[in-house]
């Protein structure tokens, strides 16, 4: 099969594409012929192996996985002999957070993994968008703000894919929502349901007072301490990059003061608690209460640039790669 490898940390153009062995599934798994993929920030990390600290976990000198990829869908092709949930032919989608693979055209999964049958409404790369920014923002939201209707959110970052899903889910639950984006992004953040929308670019939502109970900061561009004012009492800010300065934060806030600052290390979730939440997300995009934000599709031979958009922090909803024809 061919996959997009890096074999070495470094710039996008470390990536190549190789013929590589097709997985063999096991007893317990399935073999995926994938359709479709995202490129994430966290994937741009583990090629580029900065910060320095992203090698503890991809590898101190080089890659552990050569070939990254977590977001995955396609059709079964084949099936373990202990598979009794999947036949082959199956539509699926999933997220493979441990060893990744998933910018490959096979894939191997478990039964028991992070895989849900594919809603019938959606193609293969809008389910890979579907399964993209989603699988981060609904623990942020759900599990760690206790987001519901009648409190406020502002969501940073609006049109990327985190962003997008975060507007989304938060108005599923209720919540007044802000967003904040670039100008040539305001009318997107509109039409996912956005109560207000801010533009970065004329306005600076940090100098508003005791405004929010729930700040979302989806790129890591504020901080707790530029933020903090403009939450309410009682409010929490929320931030997707796991830095010593947020971790410190966590431990003192939750100790003094009103408000609190959160990281939340959603890809260390249990197997079990992420099936469970993508296919809560599969109901929603299922009865379109949740729809793909696709901001450009690459092919498979485009992974540099695709990677290229990533780095450049300008990517509007998901960076999708598609994959086997």
């Amino acid at each position: 099969m061919r996959a997009i490898v890096s074999r070495n940390y470094g710039t996008p153009d470390v990536l190549s594409i190789e013929e590589v062995a097709t997985p063999v599934p096991g007893a317990g798994e399935l073999l995926v012929r994938n359709h479709a993929s995202v490129v994430t920030a966290a994937m741009c990390h583990a090629r580029s192996g900065s910060p320095f600290s992203t090698r503890l976990y991809f590898g101190l000198r080089r890659p552990k996985w050569p070939i990254l990829g977590t977001v995955f869908s396609g059709e079964v092709e084949a099936i373990g002999s202990a598979v009794t949930r999947f036949r082959a032919g199956d539509r699926v989608s999933g997220v493979n957070v441990t060893d990744f693979g998933a910018h490959a055209e096979y894939v191997v999964v478990g039964e028991d993994g992070v895989v849900v049958p594919t809603p019938a409404n959606l193609t293969h790369p809008e389910a890979a968008a579907v399964f993209d920014g989603s699988v981060t923002a609904l623990p942020f939201l759900r599990d760690t703000a206790g987001l519901g209707a009648g409190q406020s959110i502002l969501v940073n970052g609006a049109s990327g894919a985190v962003g997008t899903a975060a507007v989304q889910l938060a108005k599923y639950y209720g919540a007044t929502v802000t967003a904040v984006c670039s100008t040539g992004n305001v009318a997107l953040a509109r039409s996912l349901g956005a109560d207000t929308v801010i533009d970065y670019t004329a306005d600076d939502f940090t100098l508003r007072r005791d405004a929010y109970d729930v700040i979302f900061d989806t790129v890591a561009s504020s901080s707790f301490g530029r933020s903090r004012r403009a939450l309410k009492r009682g409010g929490i800010y929320l931030t997707t990059e796991p830095t010593p300065p947020i971790f410190a934060q966590m431990l003192w806030t939750s100790r003094i003061g009103s408000r609190r600052a959160a990281v939340t290390l959603t890809g260390l979730a249990k197997p079990a608690v992420m099936t469970e939440n993508i296919r809560f997300i599969a109901e929603l995009a299922s009865s379109g209460r949740f729809a793909p934000v696709i901001g450009r599709t690459f092919a498979m031979e485009q992974g540099a640039e695709a990677h290229r958009l990533v780095d450049s922090g300008r990517k509007t909803g998901s960076a999708v790669i598609t994959l086997a024809a």
